[in-house]
């Protein structure tokens, strides 16, 4: 059975990490006439792990040295949400810009941290450059080894992965999206080319496919299962599967333990590679914000205790989809508009850590 929020938060105190500032725990009692003591500091999120825990992060926020610190504190690997994406480097005349995704390499490496690079392709990202030579077979399928070996042969021997393919498995599960890739180069093969090609730009580093959805919809989630096995069974140099795990409060318990389990039998490294658990997107009527925050408490704590109960070998890393509230995606007017409004992350607007940063630190812990 999953800790109870109480329980859990408390058990936390005695390390750091309450609920109100998680670090809040010890206050004086009333009629007291001294101070409360300061807060103390809250322990790095990645103390609690025996595995990398990241963060996407942007060159933007980066460069703001409170943001700089908080991400270096707490997290052991970063993901470049966007500035690694073939939208940022390659420009439409074909050519590319490794300005931003360089800086983000280099403060990985400042610092200590993996690096983990985000993605190589995607359905829903392409560029003029490709769109030119839409149909000419022998063109195309020279531009797209260019373009892997360039973008991952650059970081070869610092990216310690890739996503290689980003959400190739269709919504309802009822097969591969159809996009500029699998109409030039086919269905499965621009997946199998793209791991082959990233395999020739780094050797050394674990090539997963990336998609979202697999704790909620069974059926997406057995065709990615299917999809990955038959790479595998035709030696396709596949290393792990990233399961986004984007979430809503509304999701079934043990939903994300079953889709962990289920993708762990595979016996390939597992990726936690992109996760927030928005308030905003939970449709459950009459749910009040205050039951909304349980349940988030609830599915980052069983989400953190899922990854950390897979074999050593299968954890390849946990990471979260941004720092701050105020960065995530789903503050976006496109995700959100009215309003732009939504708390999916461990740390709020000011950087303070949230709840959800316990129930994550108590789940990688085994509390």
């Amino acid at each position: 059975m999953t800790p109870t929020r109480r329980g859990l938060i408390g058990g936390l105190c005695a390390a750091g990490l309450g609920a109100a500032g998680l670090g809040a725990c010890g206050r004086a009692g009333e009629g007291q006439a001294q101070a409360e003591p300061a807060p103390s500091p809250t322990p790095p999120l990645k103390s609690f792990a025996r595995f990398p825990v990241g963060c996407a992060v942007s060159l933007q926020h980066l460069n703001d040295p409170s943001d700089a610190a908080l991400v270096a504190r707490h997290f052991s690997q970063v993901t470049a949400e966007w500035e690694m994406k073939m939208e940022y480097i390659l420009r439409d005349d074909g050519g590319f810009r490794f300005d931003a995704p360089d800086a983000i390499a280099a403060f990985a490496r400042a610092r200590g941290l993996r690096l983990f690079g985000h993605n190589l392709i995607w359905y829903a990202q392409t560029s003029p450059a490709f769109a030119r030579i839409d149909g000419e077979a022998a063109a195309f399928a020279a531009a797209y080894r260019n373009y892997i070996l360039a973008v991952a042969g650059r970081y070869r021997g610092q990216a310690v992965g890739w996503d290689v393919v980003n959400e190739p498995v269709l919504d309802d599960g009822s097969g591969l999206r159809d996009c500029l890739w699998s109409r030039n180069l086919g269905g499965a093969d621009y997946i199998r080319r793209a791991l082959d090609h990233a395999h020739e730009a780094d050797p050394g580093a674990v090539l997963l496919i990336n998609d979202y959805n697999l704790e909620s919809l069974p059926r997406k989630r057995a065709t990615f299962m299917r999809l990955v096995e038959g790479l595998l069974k035709a030696g396709a140099p596949i290393g792990g599967i990233g399961t986004q795990t984007h979430l809503a409060t509304d999701l079934a318990g043990g939903a994300v333990t079953t889709a962990t389990r289920d993708l762990a039998s595979l016996g390939l490294p597992i990726h936690v590679s992109e996760l927030d658990i928005s308030l905003n997107r939970d449709r459950s009527a009459f749910a009040s914000l205050a039951e909304k925050r349980a349940r988030q408490y609830r599915l980052a704590h069983e989400t953190a205790a899922a990854f950390a109960a897979l074999p050593n070998a299968q954890r390849f890393a946990f990471t979260l989809w941004g720092l701050r509230d105020t960065e995530s995606w789903l503050r976006s007017p496109k995700e959100n508009p009215s309003p732009p409004w939504d708390a999916p992350l461990a740390f709020d607007d000011a950087g303070r850590a949230k709840p959800m940063l316990a129930a994550l630190a108590a789940g990688f812990s085994g509390r």
